[in-house]
């Protein structure tokens, strides 16, 4: 029972697949019957060979083709051609002379077409008596609620995405930087001249240009230079203001987190839910790799499920922490439409997010494989509608936003999701289609031929597209908005929302029946009341008023100290601090930090999440799951107490998924790690006294060091970084307890100096820092104990 079933008659659902999710009545056993006789060609009597073996025709079920019984495509290129003409995008074509007109004939078109979608069968009654157009809702302001979708730089080009990027800023709309990083560059202080160090110096915009950076930040290199250490030189406004961030954690660090208005995490998506966003080797060019934290030409996936998700109180703790690290942005979460996805978006509401993304089953844009666009997610309607119920009837409708996109062209596209339930409407498909994509379907290739979902240089040279072309689509459509709203009797877009009662079904094509989608749920506010869901707090965070005398320190050159108390109840220490630093760091206000936190007692989950350069937190006691969740340069320490410093890998001292998604940093801890240690680490160094299952999975980067036992699946994936395991007994080589596919192992005697060197000077560092007696014992007798040694190297990927 893995998936949904949509426009089957009860009958057939209950004879053939019982307890099966089925929300939409449809055809039954006698349509199913006439249908495949009308379908079946067999062939000629008495035919034989080539004749008999005839393939089935291609009637475009992945690429549009002319058969007389094609599929039908939302995207047909005359539709493309359209709006292309209507932007001033399209190939050899001029610009329409009048694109508001041009526009209305376009979207006339989409929706007048052959029923696609489950919107096309839904007809919209007026609210009330036809407005005049001045006396609704401006196309200025309806275009803040349109947000450009999560599309990584990787799958796009950087022309590609900067141009999204530059043209929803100047309307003052939202784009999305999908789960690739983000280039900090693009938000950090410009300075130039001689001798001048620190954030965005020039020859920073140099090594973004060389190697494929992009064109606005190209034009920032070219500027005339200037001889004035003081000089700022302003970058364009590429800063996305939804950042994202998913299970691979692909350049996320509290730089990233702090200057974002928006932080979304995706835990699924409605065109590849299951398989999570997918990089083919060939799109990691040098650029991509450096901004994801990865390895050039290695294949790169996010799938389910995020190793600090297992619960709804984990992604409670996750939210908890994006809101320390940064407290004026606003935290979403990306859900699949499926059936059941309105108790998912009820749980998210009650793990405070602020809003909450549906995402339907169309789309997939910039590298999704074609067997990843079909059998996804469910339409968004139907998502969207049971999200809306499910929080009106639990009372939390008021208190987030519900945001949808799939598919989304026209301005009735964008009302029908409104009196459906949605505040916001995001966009992918039609914004590249603006940038002038032909839909060519090879996105996963690196073969775009338009230059926009590539990294080849000789195709991004081809990319036509301009921010102006996105900025005209999305005025012509909240033009378009405008006038519809107006039809209808809607003083706004915000009157519009929740009001599933101006819906009726007039069309019932496969015996669909939309009741269950059109049904109103009377109670609560049908939309979001404008207030942030933040969590009831009840103390101030342990960290908080550590703060601001840190901040003054820096500012003075001068070193941080304090020593304190902390229990379980205090989470993320040290997140706020490193947000804050990184935001006065990138305008070039602070150039380092020194602050020590000393703590005794037990921390709470996340201790030290994305913790930055300059922190060092120092712990004596124990803490528990997620430490180092995004480490972004601090060091960690962990020391343990009474009789565990004497045995201390014998005794657990921090909890599951350390080291998560961390960038940078070092963790030394004087006993033993739990599950999932270091998965996704790309940067960080850690020496620990063991770990449990799933150790080092999917690393990308950094160093660890294993100081005694580990569990099964150890290295599953691991593509970067290195990993010095104790092999005491020889049974983690002997027994392959490693993933011999992705790593080779490298006996100490066969390890290179250097290797070695590194090694024995970690050991030494974790004994200064942590006075661990395993490690001292060692040390001691380190030609014996060297040879127990096994360095993890990813083997070289095909």
């Amino acid at each position: 029972h893995l998936f949904d079933i949509l426009g089957l008659h009860k009958s057939v659902v209950d004879r053939c697949f019982p307890e099966t999710p089925a929300p939409l009545s449809g055809v039954g056993f006698a349509e199913l019957e006439r249908r495949l006789r009308l379908s079946w060609q067999g062939p000629a009597e008495g035919a034989t060979g080539a004749a008999a073996a005839a393939d089935l025709p291609d009637f475009g079920w992945v690429r549009f083709r002319k058969a007389e019984a094609a599929e039908p495509h939302l995207w047909q290129p005359p539709n493309v051609k359209a709006l292309q003409t209507v932007v001033g995008s399209a190939r050899g074509v001029p610009a329409a002379s009048d694109p508001a007109s041009a526009f209305q004939i376009f979207s006339r078109n989409v929706d007048a077409a052959e029923t696609g979608t489950l919107r096309d069968l839904l007809e919209i009654r007026p609210a009330g008596p036809e407005l005049a157009v001045e006396d609704v809702e401006a196309p200025e302001s309806l275009c803040h609620r349109f947000v450009a979708s999560a599309m990584s730089l990787g799958s796009l080009s950087p022309e590609a995405h900067s141009t999204i990027t530059q043209a929803m800023n100047s309307l003052g709309a939202r784009s999305n930087t999908g789960e690739g990083g983000e280039d900090p560059a693009v938000y950090r202080v410009h300075r130039t001249g001689p001798g001048v160090q620190g954030p965005g110096t020039r020859a920073e915009f140099a090594e973004s240009r060389e190697s494929g950076g992009g064109v606005a930040l190209a034009e920032l290199v070219a500027a005339p230079a200037v001889h004035t250490p003081s000089e700022v030189v302003n970058a364009p406004n590429l800063n996305n203001k939804i950042k994202q961030i998913a299970s691979g954690r692909f350049g996320v660090t509290a730089e990233y987190l702090a200057h974002a208005e928006e932080i979304e995490i995706k835990v699924a998506q409605g065109a590849k839910p299951g398989e999570g966003g997918q990089l083919p080797g060939h799109k990691v060019s040098g650029l991509i790799a450096r901004l994801r934290h990865a390895q050039p030409g290695v294949s790169l996936i996010s799938p389910p499920p995020h190793h600090d998700i297992y619960s709804i109180e984990d992604l409670a703790q996750l939210i908890y922490d994006l809101k320390r690290v940064n407290p004026k942005a606003a935290v979403g979460v990306k859900l699949v439409s499926s059936c059941g996805v309105g108790t998912v978006a009820a749980g998210v509401a009650k793990a405070y997010a602020d809003y909450v993304v549906i995402a339907g089953n169309t789309g997939g844009t910039g590298a999704a494989a074609l067997s990843s666009i079909k059998y996804a997610g469910n339409p968004w309607e139907l998502g969207l509608a049971e999200a809306q119920q499910l929080l009106r009837a639990n009372g939390m409708r008021d208190r987030v936003r519900l945001r949808t996109d799939g598919g989304i062209m026209t301005a009735r596209d964008v009302l029908v999701a409104a009196l459906l339930g949605a505040d916001e409407y995001a966009f992918g498909t039609a914004v590249l289609v603006a940038l002038g994509c032909d839909m060519a379907r090879q996105c996963h290739l690196n073969t775009c031929p338009t230059g926009i979902a590539t990294q080849k240089p000789e195709l991004r040279a081809k990319f036509r597209g301009k921010p102006e072309h996105v900025v005209t689509f999305f005025r012509q459509l909240s033009g378009d908005l405008q006038r519809l709203l107006a039809k209808f009797g809607l003083p706004s877009l915000e009157a519009a929302v929740g009001r599933v009662d101006l819906l009726e079904q007039v069309r019932f094509d496969g015996n669909l029946d939309l009741t269950p989608m059109l049904a109103e749920v009377n109670e609560g506010p049908r939309r979001w009341m404008g207030v942030r869901n933040d969590r009831p707090q009840e103390d101030c965070p342990l960290d908080e008023e550590w703060t601001e005398p840190a901040l003054a320190a820096a500012a003075k050159g001068e070193a941080y100290v304090v020593e304190s108390e902390i229990c379980n109840a205090h989470r993320a220490v040290g997140a706020r601090l490193s947000g804050a630093f990184s935001v006065l760091h990138a305008k070039g206000e602070l150039e380092a930090m020194d602050a020590t936190f000393r703590l005794k007692g037990v921390a709470g989950q996340s201790f030290g999440a994305f913790a930055g350069a300059g922190m060092k937190l120092v712990l004596t006691g124990q803490a528990n799951d997620f430490v180092g969740k995004g480490l972004s340069g601090a060091d960690l320490v962990l020391r343990p107490v009474g009789r565990a410093a004497e045995r201390s890998e014998e005794h657990v001292l921090l909890g599951n998924v350390a080291l998560y998604g961390a960038t940078a940093g070092r963790l030394f801890a004087a006993g033993r790690a739990g599950e999932r240690f270091a998965v996704r680490n790309s940067g960080a160094t850690a020496v620990v006294e063991g770990i449990g299952d799933h150790g080092c999975e999917y690393m990308t980067g950094g160093a660890a060091v294993i100081l005694g036992e580990i569990g099964i699946n150890f290295g599953a994936g691991m593509t970067g970084g290195t990993a010095w395991v104790l092999d005491r007994d020889g049974e983690i080589v002997a027994k392959t307890r490693y993933h011999d596919e992705f790593l080779e192992a490298v006996r100490f005697a066969d390890s290179t100096a250097e290797e070695q060197e590194a090694l024995r000077g970690l050991l030494e560092e974790h004994v200064r820092l942590t006075g661990s007696v395993l490690a001292g014992g060692m040390l001691g007798n380190w030609a014996e104990a060297a040879r127990e040694f096994v360095l993890f190297r990813p083997r070289p990927q095909a």
